[in-house]
């Protein structure tokens, strides 16, 4: 009883091995929970928009971005380690996210005199 197999069937089963190791090796680094630092989920984003509002109504809404950033970065509820990639890129788009959830407001002194 003797079994040849051609080269093409050996190809086909090393390819075939070699795609489910990669496919598992990809697998087992995927980070399968949420790291602890993580600032984009949602919650993470409204404690930072409720923070932006809060500083917003202690400066009374006369602040610029950038010193509004200041403030935020400052002020006594900011997470420094949850928030470490907050940038004032990133507080522009928060103020935009804003404007476009409450569309009667399109300013940061707008924002404080609608509170």
């Amino acid at each position: 009883m003797d079994i040849e197999i051609d080269t093409s069937t050996w190809m086909m089963f090393f390819f075939l091995l070699s795609l489910g190791a990669s496919i598992w090796k990809i697998w087992a680094f995927l980070p399968n929970k949420a790291l602890e630092d993580d600032d984009t989920t949602q919650d993470a984003q409204k404690a930072l928009m409720e923070l932006m509002v809060k500083v917003i109504e202690e400066k009374k809404g006369e602040c610029s971005n950038q010193e509004l950033f200041i403030a935020m970065n400052e002020h006594s509820d900011f997470d420094s380690k949850l928030f470490w990639r907050f940038n004032l890129n990133r507080l522009n788009h928060l103020l935009n996210a804003y404007y476009s959830e409450q569309p009667e407001v399109s300013s940061i002194k707008e924002i404080y005199s609608k509170r």
